[in-house]
């Protein structure tokens, strides 16, 4: 067959050729990770092409996720899992290191439309890192319990907090060299 039968109207060539996407299968869990501030909706743009073919409505779901993220999490940007199955979508808040320390900051809930925040200018106390290390452990690929706490301090130099009114570098270099024993 050539070039000239196939645009000449060569209606078996067109159908023999023409590939459709599958079907979704509803019964099939769909698993969607978005990452949302707390108490808003994600992202309408986002959200829609995804949930579209799941046959899920994304100003439902948007709905729904800023039921589940009012709570202590408000404010604070977050990752959200949607488990999607059978048209119905599970929302479940998880957690990470930053989200975790920057709750453990305190800090006031701001409008993002008015205000711009850089860097978190808190104090942390050695306990609180150590807590928030607590529950990412299961999450680190650290060997050990020092490990998970040194991640910790690094995600606290990046946001900028110090740590017993020190620099993080500095309480790892003290966990480092013995001076601090966990």
């Amino acid at each position: 067959m050539c070039i000239r039968d196939r645009y000449m109207g060569n209606i078996q060539f067109i159908k023999k050729y023409q590939i459709m996407p599958p079907k979704v299968d509803p019964s099939e869990v769909k698993i969607i990770r978005v990452k949302v501030f707390g108490g808003e909706p994600g992202p309408a743009s986002t959200l829609a092409p995804k949930l579209g073919p799941l046959g899920l409505n994304a100003k439902k779901v948007g709905e729904d996720i800023i039921k589940e993220g009012n709570g202590a999490m408000k404010g604070i940007k977050c990752l959200v899992e949607l488990k999607c199955q059978n048209r119905a979508a599970t929302i479940t808040i998880i957690n990470t290191s930053s989200a975790l320390l920057i709750k453990e900051l305190n800090e006031k809930v701001r409008v993002r439309k008015k205000e711009k925040i850089d860097k978190h200018s808190g104090n942390l106390t050695l306990d609180q890192v150590k807590k928030v290390a607590k529950i990412m452990q299961d999450k680190s690929m650290a060997k050990d319990f020092t490990g998970t706490v040194k991640q910790m301090l690094g995600t606290c130099l990046s946001l900028g907090c110090t740590v017993d009114g020190v620099s993080p570098k500095v309480i790892s270099e003290r966990i480092n060299s013995g001076e601090i024993a966990l």
